[in-house]
This record gives structure tokens, sequence and C-alpha cells, in this order.
């Protein structure tokens, strides 16, 4: 018992190190803002790239709402969410007074998609909503091999949500909370699971800190928290388009395929 008890708090203070441990030493680096539509992974049509830069021009002159579509060769080893809440940032999409701007990212090489969503649109725009629109839109797209067609209807279903009034947006985020509700998580597995991890953490510990690498596990699992990283290099402006100073602090969904 007092072995299990040891292990479980190591485990606890492992997580703990992982959670304030200092910045990674290198930061992400982020592509030219150079449009509404930045595809860096050369993945749609030019005709693609003008439909979607006139339908996000509009959503903006209509709402000031600011929507990104863009499409990144790679993510240069981060998750996605972290990629995509810092490249929000050092973009300035969506109105400085508001943060209502949205990044919408794909990254083809490495199968993953994120909606990114800034702090004013979280309340019409809610993880439980990007994450309906990423498994009923995007990704059956994406598995059958239609990237173009699921870029395209993924854009489509956030412009439609954020050119709705607020009664009617609201209403659509009240239904996609019933949806998530309803696909429950049995809490034993849920149980299991975190035990699970509790114990990998733990055997993790005892084996690093027999090597004498005990002091360097935290820096070598990091890479997923919100507020690790310092702002990267990046080149933004150009196309006639650049963000108006909003923020995002990691609200949205994330999907692969």
């Amino acid at each position: 018992m007092n072995t299990y008890f040891s292990s479980f708090w190591r485990a606890v203070a492992l997580a703990f190190c992982f959670l304030i441990a200092v910045p990674a030493f290198a930061a992400p680096t982020f592509p030219a803002l150079t449009g509404r539509v930045v595809d860096n992974a050369n993945v749609l049509s030019e005709q693609t790239r003008a439909d979607l830069t006139q339908k996000l021009e509009a959503l903006e002159n209509q709402t000031t709402r600011q929507l990104v579509v863009v499409t990144l060769p790679s993510l240069q080893g981060y998750d996605i969410a972290d990629y995509g809440y810092q490249l929000g940032r050092a973009w300035g999409i969506g109105q400085k007074s508001s943060n209502n701007g949205v990044l919408f990212i794909i990254v083809p090489s490495e199968r993953k998609v994120r909606i990114e969503v800034g702090y004013g649109l979280e309340p019409i725009l809610t993880d439980a909503l990007s994450e309906i629109i990423l498994q009923s839109k995007v990704l059956p797209r994406f598995r059958d091999g239609d990237m173009e067609g699921g870029i395209v209807a993924g854009a489509g279903a956030l412009i439609e949500q954020l050119s709705l009034d607020e009664p009617a947006a609201k209403a659509r985020v009240a239904q996609a909370a019933q949806q998530q509700r309803a696909v429950h998580i049995n809490p034993i597995f849920l149980l299991f699971a975190i035990f699970f991890i509790i114990s990998i953490f733990s055997h993790l510990f005892r084996g690093t800190r027999s090597s004498g690498l005990g002091w360097m596990l935290p820096f070598m699992l990091m890479g997923n928290g919100r507020s690790s990283f310092g702002g990267g290099g990046f080149s933004s402006g150009g196309g006639g388009f650049s963000g108006g100073g909003g923020s995002f602090g990691g609200g949205g969904a994330s999907g692969s395929w």
C-alpha cells in the first residue's frame, strides 16, 4: 500500500512539474498572413481559393468577424491546439475590441485539422459545435480523399454559424451541447483510463530517475500546455488583408483522419 501511494504521489509531482516547467527552447514559426486563405500546403485550386476568399470577405463585411482558412505543410512538432491559438494571436485575427476571429487549420501531411475560436466567439462557436462541424462536415470527406471538398464544407458551416443572429446561433449551440451529452463516457472506463495514465507516468518517472535523467522528463514531455510557449517568428500582412488585433485562448476543437 505504501508503495502504491508513493508511486501515486511521484506521478502527481511529475504532472505538476510538467505544468509549471519553463518554456520550450524552440518557439514555433508562423507563415505570412497573405490573405483570408493561406494555402501553404498547396491543396486548393486557384478557383477554390478565390471563391473562399470572396465568401470570407463577405462574412467580415456583414459581421466584422474574421475567419481565415490556413493549410500548413507541418506543425513543426507541436500539438495543433498549441500551434493554433498561438498562430491566431500572432496574426491577430478578429477585432481587438471583440476578439471575434476564427482559424480553420488543416495540416494534410499530419492528418490533423482544427477550428480555433477567438475569445469573443466562444459562446456561439463552442467546443461542442466545433467538434460536430469537424465530425460531420470535414473529416468524412478527408477520409474519402476529398481534401478540397472537406475544406469548402467546413468553411461553409463556419460561415453559416457566424452569419446567424444571436438567438439562432445560440439555439444551434444548445442543440450541439445536447448531442454531446448524449455521447457519454462510461465512468468505470474513465477511472480505468486515469489509473492507467498514472501508472505510465509512475513507471516513466522511476525509469528516468534511475538513469539520472528524471529532472529532464518535464522538458522531454513539453509541448501541449496552452501557455507554455513564447511567440515565434512570423511575417504578417500582404494581400490587402490583416488581422484586427484579436486574441485566442485555446477554444475550439481538433480532429484527425
